[in-house]
């Protein structure tokens, strides 16, 4: 089974985002469950929680088919103690929300280092920040996606999902997102079968298939090796159909969340018939 979906509006209450997948034929999704653009919201009301899950069991949407994303704002990599700690403290907040849903994946951008420190130490503190946070929730998993390397961005090598995995305690409460349009402007190769195979079979040996719990499905505004992060509708860009095709017909990709965040909302449920259509 596929969860084939897109990160949809939330507006209103997360109550809404299980009707908005429904809408678009989706079988998973994402959803911000606060204001990404802000440190505080309100906390979710008992109503909230209670008709999210009713209107998820109404639809067939289980917990492993939803992944939400948390704030842009957050870095657990902050270099600056008093910065970290806000970050630490609105990450732990989402994974808290998430349980609350009964969500067991959260996704998240490792974080920056901001020219302060060393890639090694922002590493660290990423790992840290994991920790901090796993050790007060129960059971949500921390789901690391890879960037494109923009700016200071940590994680758009396989090798620093590797690092910040190695360091996090709870191993089996740790994995990734890979987004296929950050994975091409990182400097891998999505676009052909050739680059397909040769990345994800070095995807398999640095961080393993093991650890893969959800991806971003786009294509990519920017060329290879970029490091800039535009995302473009599929077939639309730099990486073509071939990837998504590839992706549809694997089942290593199985049984976890698959989701578009392609610029163009109106496509999506055309985007999302169109993946489906390449599994048969």
């Amino acid at each position: 089974m596929k969860y084939i979906g897109a990160h949809v509006s939330a507006a209103g209450g997360v109550e809404n985002a299980p009707q908005n997948a429904h809408d678009i034929g989706a079988t998973g999704f994402a959803l911000f469950t606060k204001n990404q653009k802000q440190w505080h919201a309100k906390p979710l009301s008992e109503e909230n929680i209670l008709e999210f899950k009713k209107r998820c069991e109404e639809y067939g949407y289980t917990a492993d088919s939803i992944i939400p994303h948390d704030s842009y704002l957050i870095n657990l990599g902050h270099p600056e103690k008093a910065n970290l700690q806000k970050s630490r403290n609105a990450f732990l907040d989402e994974l808290q929300r998430c349980e609350q849903l009964g969500i067991g994946l959260l996704n998240f951008h490792p974080g920056s280092h901001l020219n302060k420190i060393s890639e090694t130490e922002c590493l660290k503190i990423i790992a840290d920040s994991i920790n901090w946070s796993l050790e007060k929730t129960s059971f949500v998993k921390a789901v690391i996606e890879n960037t494109a390397g923009q700016g200071t961005n940590m994680g758009y090598r396989f090798e620093h999902l590797a690092e910040i995995m190695e360091q996090v305690e709870q191993k089996d409460r740790v994995g990734v997102c890979i987004d296929t349009a950050h994975t091409f402007a990182a400097g891998y190769d999505l676009s052909t079968e050739e680059g397909f195979t040769e990345t994800f079979d070095q995807f398999n040996e640095i961080v393993g298939f093991d650890k893969l719990m959800a991806m971003h499905l786009n294509d990519s505004k920017k060329t290879l090796g970029s490091r800039v992060d535009r995302h473009e509708s599929l077939g639309d860009g730099l990486i073509g159909w071939k990837p998504f095709e590839l992706i549809m017909k694997d089942a290593r990709f199985n049984g976890i969340p698959l989701i578009l965040e392609t610029p163009n909302p109106d496509r999506w449920a055309e985007e999302i018939k169109k993946l489906k259509d390449l599994i048969k």
